[in-house]
């Protein structure tokens, strides 16, 4: 692929043959538009600390007030699956987990709960990824995912191979839901995002691995799209995902991505790994599925640098 075609499809700057930024074109993609629209598919930023990011990406939307009725139960689902330290960028960052539950009850939710079907043991994977920390900190409600009582099965209407799952309690109770992934490699998936996230509310996951994973994540997105998805991309895993070896797998690239559309958000995150959206199945599933869109170019895109 041509660089220029590469640089020109970003949102901010990319990763060059997955190791170092592309920075070539960055300030033209920051640039503002002629003129704002009257609202924004997605909103990147770039340039300062999670919940600095955050402020900014939700006050371009409207505001979180937009998404959060007052006495409404929210869930928030970050990547909670490996005991790791947040260095390693196996888990979403615990600062942003933290500032979202903030503007939660600041708008007047009700109780804002947090869980994750963790990979690793739950306890200490909460403990050690500083989550737990962050949402008690907060004034949050942590939720073991641990148990198969918490789950009830649903039914999938539109999937092809994933008619039903057990899905974890809190999320059919909820009346938002916000998803928080974070950004990093997959070895399974490729990438793992919005949609591969929702793998954390399902009680049999490997379900999903066993008959056609790509098409079992856009089946099971067809379910419930969340009403917000945050893209933690501060710290990036660059390989040996989902779980990686080392510090030296994680690049620092300081951004988010905030859209209401995961498909979206997915085409966007896949372009900061220098990945085309249409090479990941799943995106091209879901996008054919018109759960979302992934052609970014048809998108109203604000592009912050802090």
């Amino acid at each position: 692929m041509d660089r220029r075609d590469f640089i020109k499809g970003t949102i901010g700057g990319g990763i060059l043959a997955g190791l170092a930024w592309n920075f070539g074109g960055y300030a033209r993609l920051l640039a503002a538009p002629a003129k704002a629209p009257a609202a924004y598919d997605l909103v990147a930023v770039k340039g300062g600390e999670p919940d600095a990011m955050f402020d900014k990406a939700i006050a371009s939307l409207g505001g979180i007030e937009k998404f959060v009725p007052k006495g409404s139960k929210v869930v928030v689902k970050p990547n909670i699956g490996w005991d790791v330290l947040p260095e390693r960028a196996g888990n979403t960052h615990p600062q942003l987990v933290k500032r979202i539950i903030e503007h939660c009850l600041k708008a007047g939710a009700k109780k804002v709960s947090v869980f994750d079907h963790t990979c690793d043991q739950w306890r200490r994977t909460y403990t050690n990824s500083g989550i737990q920390k962050a949402v008690n900190d907060a004034g949050g409600s942590i939720v073991s995912g641990d148990s198969e009582g918490y789950y009830q099965k649903v039914s999938v209407p539109k999937g092809k191979r994933l008619t039903e799952a057990k899905v974890h309690e809190l999320l059919l109770e909820a009346d938002v839901f916000i998803n928080v992934p974070i950004l990093k490699d997959h070895g399974s998936s490729k990438l793992t995002i919005c949609m591969k996230n929702l793998m954390g509310v399902v009680w049999d996951r490997g379900y999903w691995h066993r008959n056609d994973l790509h098409q079992c994540i856009a089946d099971f997105a067809s379910y419930r799209k969340p009403t917000l998805n945050v893209v933690d991309a501060y710290r990036v895993m660059k390989r040996n995902g989902p779980r990686g070896v080392s510090v030296d797998d994680v690049l620092l690239m300081k951004s988010q991505i905030v859209s209401t559309d995961f498909v979206a958000a997915d085409a966007a995150g896949a372009k900061l790994l220098g990945i085309e959206p249409g090479d990941i199945r799943h995106i091209k599933i879901a996008t054919e599925m018109k759960l979302g869109r992934s052609d970014l170019n048809s998108l109203a895109i604000n592009r912050i640098k802090l």
